[in-house]
Order: C-alpha cells, then structure tokens, then sequence
C-alpha cells in the first residue's frame, strides 16, 4: 500500500467520504469541508500510521501536499 493509499484511507474514515472523492489535488477545506480539528485529528492518524511528526499545518493545503511532506520526512 502507497503511502497515498494509506493516507487517502486515513481521510475517508475521518470525513466520512468516498475513496474517490479523496484525490492528490483534492484541497481539504474547499472540497472536503474539513474545519481545523478534523485536519487535527487527520494528521495525528497519520503521525501514528508513519510514526513521524508533523510540526505544522502551515502549506498542507491538498492531500498531495500531505503525502509529499510524509515522503520527505520518511526519505
């Protein structure tokens, strides 16, 4: 499982939606209608999935910019 499909799982039982309305360019506020503490609880499932630690919110705006940001820190 790639590191999307894991995060991508980790969103859709968060939110409630479809796997395919969870797409890389997917933006977590405009299509998602994510708030701020469903963004919190999203990256804390992902810090415990890949045992990392997100430090900020800050430029995670689509689901893309969260997998890229996981990858850098596992590389």
């Amino acid at each position: 499982m790639s590191t999307f499909e894991k995060i991508q799982e980790i969103i859709v039982d968060q939110l409630d939606k479809e796997t395919e309305e969870v797409q890389m360019e997917t933006n977590f506020r405009e299509e998602l209608e994510a708030d701020s503490l469903d963004l919190f609880q999203i990256i804390n499932d992902i810090e415990d999935e890949f045992d990392i630690k997100i430090e900020t919110e800050e430029g995670l705006n689509t689901v893309g910019d969260i997998v890229k940001y996981v990858n850098e820190q596992l590389a």
